[in-house]
């Protein structure tokens, strides 16, 4: 792989702002391909300094569930989501867009580039999960996680996602919940991830009055030298054979 050598721009006193031609100059000299068992994978760093990750509300009330109780004891609701994905860790990072489709325990997801080609699709099912590359090689595994690890080089905590992305907590394990002064998730530590959520949707007209009305638009989450951001463009709803209504 060939070295990537980072330049220092040193900018003379009294500049608040840069002409565009060297915006896009220096978005260019901060990007790379990285290939990955055949799989390429366009990288683009300056999508995790888009926007500061800490949220708003200073004032946050912490509340700890415990298995079985807590925010999410309800069914997870099945939805549809199309948004864009970065990932940097300390071996593979990746940036693009993704489409995911979750209904009642089965989930397809799908990962683009920047471009808009589809450059792995995952499917997850009670039989298992199977991903399938850009060049249709097939991997199978029992879990998300370590099948996502193997070929792509990052895990994937979907199990957690399903819950985390919709503003909840996973009913499975405990949870340390952190909630804004309107009634908004503001962060979840869960399953040694730590989630933050930085925007979200307009709540719809019918449920403006609660915090359930509103939808996650931004969120990061992190464990381990690990940072995945996810930003919500569009959600979906789902009907429970996964197709969109």
């Amino acid at each position: 792989m060939a070295q990537h050598t980072q330049r220092q721009h040193v900018w003379p006193a009294g500049i608040k702002w840069l002409r565009y031609e060297a915006l896009l100059r220096l978005c260019h000299e901060n990007r790379w391909i990285l290939r990955r068992r055949h799989l390429v994978i366009l990288c683009i760093l300056p999508f995790f300094g888009c926007a500061s990750l800490v949220p708003q509300n200073a004032s946050v009330h912490t509340m700890v569930a415990e298995p079985g109780g807590g925010l999410s004891s309800e069914a997870l609701p099945s939805f549809g989501l199309s948004g864009r994905i970065a990932v940097k860790g300390s071996n593979e990072s990746f940036s693009g867009g993704v489409q995911w489709h979750h209904a009642e325990g089965r989930d397809n997801i799908l990962l683009l580039s920047p471009l808009g080609q589809a450059l792995a699709q995952l499917e997850r099912s009670s039989e298992g999960v199977h991903l399938t590359t850009a060049e249709r090689e097939n991997y199978y595994a029992s879990d998300v996680e370590s099948l996502t690890e193997q070929v792509l080089g990052w895990r994937l905590p979907i199990m957690g996602l399903q819950y985390w992305v919709q503003g909840k907590n996973s009913p499975l394990t405990s949870s340390a919940i952190d909630l804004d002064d309107e009634g908004r998730v503001a962060a979840i530590r869960q399953d040694g991830w730590e989630i933050v959520y930085s925007s979200y949707f307009p709540a719809e007209p019918a449920l403006a009055a609660t915090p359930q009305g509103a939808r996650v638009r931004l969120l990061q989450l992190k464990r381990s030298g690990l940072q995945i951001r996810l930003v919500v463009d569009r959600w979906d709803s789902v009907d429970t054979n996964g197709m969109l209504d």
